[in-house]
């Protein structure tokens, strides 16, 4: 690791503790373009109320508005812990290039964040899943998948 990528890491670090102060949880992001900071984030899942306000997915919305696109190809995502599957599926979906992390998901289990119930659950069929899962008007459904196939104007992502 280069100083320039410390410095994003120690950021990301500083953010994690700065938000835990802030009533926050002790998780910090920082996505970089160019050696340069495109957005911060941090995790306000309890003092936004949403499940999903996460400090990486945070960080890809404000970079994803700051450049006017989905695809945040030629960035990287410095994260004070190990991305948890929500956040790592909204990195891949964002074309990040790389992921600096500092703590492990197991670091983040032994304080009470333990997602491997996540992966666990992934694994499994979907009949077999804790939350009761039902597909529900399959033939219906299929309709927007048709109309986005016949769409000549649609932007792949």
């Amino acid at each position: 690791m280069n100083e320039q990528q410390e410095s994003f890491m120690r950021q990301a670090i500083a953010l994690s503790v700065e938000n835990v102060q802030n009533g926050g949880g002790p998780f910090g992001a920082v996505i970089v373009k160019d050696g340069e900071v495109l957005s911060y984030g941090v995790n306000r899942v309890t003092a936004n109320d949403d499940p999903t306000a996460h400090a990486e997915i945070n960080a890809i919305r404000t970079a994803a508005a700051k450049l006017g696109t989905f695809d945040l190809s030629g960035c990287q995502i410095y994260t004070s812990c190990e991305p948890c599957p929500m956040c790592l599926g909204a990195i891949y979906w964002a074309h990040l290039d790389k992921i600096f992390y500092g703590n492990t998901k197991s670091d983040a289990a032994k304080i009470g964040f333990d997602d491997s119930f996540i992966y666990t659950e992934l694994d499994k069929p979907a009949d077999q899943r804790t939350i009761e899962t039902v597909q529900l008007l399959a033939k219906e459904a299929i309709a927007g998948f048709k109309e986005w196939e016949k769409k000549t104007d649609k932007i792949s992502y």
